[in-house]
This record gives structure tokens, C-alpha cells and sequence, in this order.
């Protein structure tokens, strides 16, 4: 069932789990995500950034929305982390159900001009739209788009914003980065941000960078109003560490030989997230 953001997350807002958001930047990591969703019975959100979108062309995009129309669960697909008009309006065009864009480093009142603009194209078809304040952190050069340093969102600006915006769903910057954290860096939430930014809008909360946090903080975290939660290094390290493995017999060259395994052990990553967020279930709530 292929469903856009907004009423996606408004189910999750309404009953208080998180909605997993799954970078997928390959045949095999969407076999994965939608097997792990089925079997788990929780909505998702394929999530797509431009920098994949180049690698995987314009028909995989097609062949995502028609895996998502055929599936049993509530499925939207996002551009994760759009940054120009361009490539919003290229994205639906492409049939994605939802768009990111993140004009975070411009000034706020650049940010609100650039996303209200947004909003008003991507409505006018049905497209939902998330727009982000303030700046996640990334870790290492293999981590999506972010800042050398978190620049936290300004519970300040959050009414302002969304009031002058319209966007459907609104990305927080309380502490989290892109990537997997090196073992000397522990990563921290900072739960008293989000319960002040809880407090000043209505519209769902979204969390990028949703890797490699305590479990405890991810749980907090949800129960404070986070309802769509990013996960791309996590699955992707799961896959290829797997691939890498398998690979070491060097006779393997068959696809269906070499992928099972590596999908399955993705699969066990997406499971543990999904129950984590508590969207195992809840399928049947759409």
C-alpha cells in the first residue's frame, strides 16, 4: 500500500511508535526492508538520498513504488535530504510519495522561504514534505549529508517554522550524526531538547542519524513525539560486513548464491529496529 509521509506519520503520532525510515540503494537492501516490514507487520518509509538516486537511476524508483503498491504494509517513498528545487521537483516526477528538503544551512529565514516553496508544489500533488532546523553531525566520509558540528535546533524557531512553512514533519538537530560513531565518540540525545520542542508544535518529529544510539535513548526519544527515525549505516555495515564474509569463498559468483545470507543479515538489523521503535504490529492500524 503506497501511502505519502503525512498520513503515514499521523498514525504513528497518534499511537506513539516511531515509523522506520531505510536508506535503500539497492535491489537487494529493498528485498530486505520489505521482507523484514512484512514479516514484521509495521509500516516503512524506503527512503532514498540524491547521491543514491544518481547510482540507482529512475526505474529502480519505479520498481520501489510498484514493490510498494503490491506489499501488505503502509509504504511512502522519500527523498532523503533533497537541497535544491531541482531535485524535489525530479523526485516527483519519479513518483516519490514524500520529499526531505533540507535547506538547514541556509538562515532562518532563507530555510522558511525555500521550504514553504516546497510545500506548496509537493501539496498541490499529494507529496508530503519534511524540512529540517538546525544540523546533524556526520562521523566519517561513507555518512550521508552533515555538518562537522551539530548545530542544535532553536526550540525558538520550531513555531515559526512550521507555522510559516507548512511542512508535514519536521527534522530535529538534538545531538545525533550521520554515520557509524567511532569507538572513542559516545553519541547522546539530548532528551530535555526534544520535550521543549515537543512542547511548541503538533507536527511529527523526525530523528536522522539513528544509528549506533543507546537503545534507551532511542526509546526515550520516542516517547518524548520522535515518529519517523532514519537507519542507513546500520543496515548497509550489516549487509557488506556479511558480503564480505561470504565472498572469502572465492568460487561464489552467482547472485543468488552470494546476496541470501547478506540480505538475511540486514533483515535481522531491520527486525531489531522495528520492534525497537515500536512499529512491529501496527500495520494494522492503517
Amino acid at each position: 500500500m503506497l501511502m505519502n509521509l503525512k498520513d503515514l506519520l499521523t498514525v504513528a503520532r497518534t499511537h506513539h511508535f516511531a515509523v522506520p525510515a531505510f536508506n535503500i540503494s539497492s535491489n537487494m537492501l529493498l528485498t530486505g526492508v520489505l521482507e523484514a516490514s512484512e514479516e514484521k507487520q509495521s509500516p516503512v518509509i524506503l527512503a532514498i538520498h540524491p547521491d543514491e538516486l544518481r547510482f540507482i537511476r529512475p526505474s529502480f524508483v519505479k520498481a520501489a513504488i510498484e514493490e510498494a503498491m503490491n506489499a501488505s504494509i503502509p509504504v511512502c517513498i522519500h527523498l532523503d535530504h533533497g537541497s535544491s528545487l531541482a531535485q524535489i521537483v525530479e523526485a516527483i516526477r519519479y513518483g516519490f510519495t514524500s520529499v526531505m528538503m533540507d535547506a538547514s544551512l541556509y538562515p532562518l529565514e532563507e530555510n522558511i522561504a525555500i521550504c514553504k516553496k516546497i510545500a506548496e508544489i509537493a501539496h498541490a500533488v499529494n507529496v508530503s514534505v519534511e524540512g529540517e532546523l538546525g544540523t546533524i553531525g556526520v562521523t566519517d566520509p561513507e555518512a550521508e549529508t552533515g555538518s562537522e558540528e551539530i548545530i542544535y535546533t532553536n526550540p525558538d524557531d520550531v513555531e515559526t517554522f512550521v507555522k510559516a512553512t507548512g511542512v508535514d514533519a519536521l527534522a530535529v538537530a538534538i545531538g545525533t550524526s550521520h554515520g557509524i560513531y567511532p569507538k572513542d565518540r559516545k553519541p547522546e540525545i539530548r532528551l530535555d531538547l526534544l520535550k521543549e520542542i515537543r512542547s511548541r508544535v503538533e507536527i511529527p518529529l523526525v530523528l536522522h542519524g539513528g544509528s549506533a544510539n543507546p537503545d534507551e535513548e532511542i526509546v526515550a526519544a520516542i516517547r518524548l513525539g520522535i515518529n519517523k527515525i532514519n537507519i542507513s549505516s546500520d543496515i548497509k555495515d550489516a549487509f557488506y560486513r556479511k558480503c564480505r564474509e561470504v565472498l572469502a569463498n572465492s568460487s561464489l559468483r552467482e547472485p543468488n548464491s552470494i546476496y541470501p545470507p547478506c540480505i538475511e543479515a540486514m533483515k535481522q538489523v531491520a527486525r531489531f529496529k522495528i520492534d525497537l521503535f515500536g512499529a512491529a504490529g501496527k500495520a494494522t492500524l492503517y
